[in-house]
């Protein structure tokens, strides 16, 4: 085991393929109200905050992509201190969900998609982490 400081201090961002950035602003923004951080110039990519972590959307065919997007079907899971509530709020924003909450044993979970088709979790953990 290596004694010498960490290579890796952090993640700075994540980023999501999007394959139109207008309507991933408006739902990040309007849907989510995550706090905007900024456009990438002229690019077809902006930032959004979620609490520790900027979510970074992007066409990654103008970024040297093999021209085809292909969204995380894993989900990135959003922080929430109530699931249902969370969830009844973002259904009458007309979020779509893809199926009940779920309830894990430690954690409850609701999963949807956001315009480009990328999985998220609202995610709220009730147990402790072991």
């Amino acid at each position: 085991m290596s004694t010498s400081p960490p290579l890796i201090t952090g993640v700075d961002f994540v980023t999501l393929p999007v394959d139109d950035i207008d309507a991933a602003v408006r739902f990040y923004g309007e849907a989510l109200c995550l706090p905007f951080v900024e456009r990438w110039a002229s690019m077809p990519a902006a930032e959004f905050q979620a609490g520790n972590l900027t979510i970074a959307l992007m066409d990654p065919r103008a970024f040297g992509g093999d021209g085809e997007v292909r969204t995380h079907g894993t989900p990135l899971a959003l922080q929430v201190d109530d699931v249902p509530t969370a969830r009844a709020l973002l259904e009458e924003r007309g979020v779509v969900f893809l199926g009940d909450v779920l309830d894990s044993g430690a954690c409850h979970q609701a999963l949807f998609r956001d315009p480009a088709g990328n999985v998220l979790d609202l995610h709220h953990r009730y147990a402790p982490a072991v």
